[in-house]
């Protein structure tokens, strides 16, 4: 078995990408992705993942074959969501949600996801509800985020009625302004800014490319891009999370599931005292492992053990 199986086998069970790229059906999807193969020394097709347009259109068409979009377009400039990783997220979000149902992930309108940076490309609302028919709110402080994704659900009628966006006024808010007192979510998950500084998602950046290719460049294109609000944060990813604890424990009979990846291993001892300062009444870390990454979801809830059944009685 290659590496690159190994790597997929690493994805959960139910995601789409487990596989090998089929390549001549994303390319009948999207045909600009044949000017981006390469053919490996062993005679296999494969993607030029170092190039920022190679990603986009790979992305672009696993969403067409797979999710049965028909429009994908945001700024070149903005993060290019890697769609299987993605995707692995809200399935074992869903499993968490499962684990409270008697194992049975519960679909449909009825579950309310808010998802914290919705960014230009949708994609978290995009895979949630073509996967689970769930219901999404996508927030984020960048307006023009915020009209590339409605541009996106207004193209595709799949995502008819089915996502709403807010802008959130609020640069330094979460929940603040977007959470209402009639609002009960199910899930809130967020993909957090990694880095602290624009000199360290360059250096960042500079490593990537040099994994990818071999090569050390000093003014390298990120191969996902991503704008320096969807990058970086004063503090990097700890002082984010941290941030959206600190807002959750005004919501806490609001949200059955709070969320977060968490990319360094190292940040979560900090995590798990900022949850325990908040009083969360329960938090799981879930590992999740996409290409040659390990990376981890950290959930938790206010509500005690009756309270989640109440909740799931009466929601679900």
């Amino acid at each position: 078995m290659t590496s690159s199986n190994l790597d997929k086998l690493r994805l959960h069970p139910r995601n789409k990408n487990r596989k090998r790229y089929d390549i001549h059906a994303l390319t009948k999807e999207v045909p600009a992705l044949k000017n981006h193969l390469n053919t490996s020394k062993t005679g296999a097709i494969t993607i030029n993942f170092s190039n920022p347009t190679a990603v986009k259109l790979l992305n672009k068409a696993i969403l067409f074959h797979h999710y049965n979009l028909n429009y994908w377009e945001f700024p070149d400039g903005n993060l290019c969501p890697p769609i299987p990783g993605r995707a692995d997220y809200l399935h074992y979000m869903a499993d968490l949600l499962g684990n409270s149902n008697n194992g049975e992930i519960p679909k449909g309108k009825k579950i309310n996801c808010l998802d914290i940076g919705v960014g230009a490309s949708c994609i978290y609302p995009i895979i949630g509800n073509t996967s689970y028919k769930w219901q999404f709110t996508g927030t984020d402080i960048d307006p023009k985020s915020i009209a590339s994704s409605q541009k996106i659900i207004d193209n595709n009628s799949i995502l008819t009625n089915k996502i709403t966006l807010q802008f959130q006024k609020k640069s330094n808010a979460i929940f603040r302004g977007i959470i209402r007192p009639e609002d009960k979510f199910d899930l809130t998950i967020c993909n957090p800014p990694f880095h602290s500084s624009a000199a360290e998602a360059h250096n960042g950046t500079i490593r990537k490319v040099k994994n990818l290719n071999g090569k050390r460049v000093k003014n390298p294109q990120l191969n996902f891009s991503g704008t320096s609000r969807e990058l970086v944060f004063e503090g990097g990813e700890l002082k984010f999370i941290q941030q959206i604890i600190k807002e959750s424990q005004n919501f806490p009979d609001k949200v059955f599931w709070f969320s977060s990846l968490v990319s360094k291993q190292s940040n979560l001892s900090s995590i798990y005292k900022s949850l325990a300062k908040v009083g969360a009444k329960m938090h799981k870390t879930i590992p999740m492992g996409t290409g040659n990454k390990s990376t981890r979801i950290v959930a938790w809830t206010f509500l005690t053990t009756n309270a989640q059944k109440e909740w799931v009685d009466r929601k679900w």
